[in-house]
């Protein structure tokens, strides 16, 4: 179970879609920075309350995420909560996608949408039909041959946040002979997996997805079960959905960090602290998932080849040594200097 977020957001919108009759939820945390910027997830709940508390949670993780990874933008989200039992058709889908694209326009450039988990590129061509505050997923500046060498972003982040990681605590960023658990192959964990599995990093990896233990074995990983997370490894990576985190599950890790790329990994702030208590480095995951929007701020609204793009976003590397040398030195945990980081930024920006 997650803690129920404050509402400290700027604009909350709560919508019944006129075409789709579904649930849609666009929440600005902040735009102290400039325009709100966030993906669409479109996921099924229980009811769209819960939604909406993952709206004001991933909202509020943007505008952190943003401010430490030295964006001049705001944290915005969008969730489409479906209802438990929804046969999502290609006519259903282009219908709330529709919707969206007319809640967003209606904020007048407040917000930036785009895709997420369970929404793509696709949907994000049909909401443009609608406004010109989506991303375009599909203009990409630079080269043709740049964007087809591009590297998937968010992963190269929590790649380059291992690295930074593995420097703190053993001092050389030489992944080589270590050991991980990816908990999720999806679009982020399968491209990291590959990654890590050239860089000679011993794996065992999960997903609820049969099918991707065809990766597991194209690269010779181990393919683990619903406790892959808790493997005796070296470091952890949880690259599914979030709360993974917890009481309960803290003293269950048996790894020296946990450095992934899934949102909301701690069920409430305190978990940061138990982490620290039960001798594991957590690197905060505002920080380390920052590449997919380090990279879409970088080519679509700032114009920046694919080159520099990837540039931006080794630079996540660099922030997470940061933050841990930090903590260290001060013997707060990542997360508290993360957000004493984010916060401060935010408050230059008034």
């Amino acid at each position: 179970m997650t803690s129920t977020p404050t509402l400290d957001h700027e604009r909350v919108v709560v919508r019944r879609g006129e075409r789709s009759g579904l649930p849609v939820i666009v929440a600005i945390h902040s735009t102290q920075l400039g325009s709100a910027v966030g993906g669409c997830r479109m996921w099924t709940y229980s009811n769209w309350r819960e939604g909406l508390a993952d709206a004001l949670r991933l909202s509020e993780a943007m505008s952190f995420k943003c401010a430490v990874a030295g964006i001049e933008h705001g944290g915005g989200k969008s969730v489409i909560p479906l209802p438990e039992g929804t046969v999502l058709t290609p006519e259903l889908r282009t219908a709330v996608m529709r919707d969206l694209g007319d809640v967003v326009h209606e904020l007048g450039g407040q917000y930036v949408v785009g895709a997420d988990v369970g929404t793509s590129a696709a949907d994000m061509r049909t909401v443009r039909e609608r406004t010109m505050w989506a991303a375009d997923h599909d203009n990409v500046a630079g080269s043709e041959a740049e964007a087809e060498s591009m590297v998937e972003p968010t992963s190269l982040g929590v790649y380059e946040s291992m690295r930074a990681t593995a420097n703190h605590l053993f001092g050389s960023p030489e992944l080589r002979g270590l050991s991980a658990a990816i908990v999720g192959l999806g679009s982020v964990g399968g491209p990291l997996a590959r990654r890590l599995a050239q860089d000679g990093v011993h794996l065992v990896v999960t997903d609820i997805d049969p099918t991707r233990r065809e990766l597991a074995e194209e690269i010779g990983a181990d393919w683990g079960g619903p406790d892959t997370l808790f493997s005796p490894v070296d470091i952890a990576v949880p690259a599914a959905l979030g709360g993974v985190l917890s009481p309960e599950t803290v003293p269950r890790l048996r790894c020296r960090a946990v450095v992934g790329p899934a949102n909301n990994q701690l069920v409430d702030d305190g978990v940061a602290d138990l982490i620290e208590a039960h001798g594991a480095v957590w690197a905060p995951d505002f920080i380390v998932n920052a590449g997919g929007v380090v990279w879409g701020v970088a080519t679509q609204l700032d114009g920046r080849s694919a080159a520099d793009a990837l540039g931006k976003v080794r630079e996540i590397g660099g922030r997470v040594a940061d933050v841990l040398t930090r903590a260290r030195e001060t013997g707060q945990t990542p997360l508290a200097v993360a957000r004493e980081q984010a916060r401060a930024r935010l408050a230059s920006a008034t």
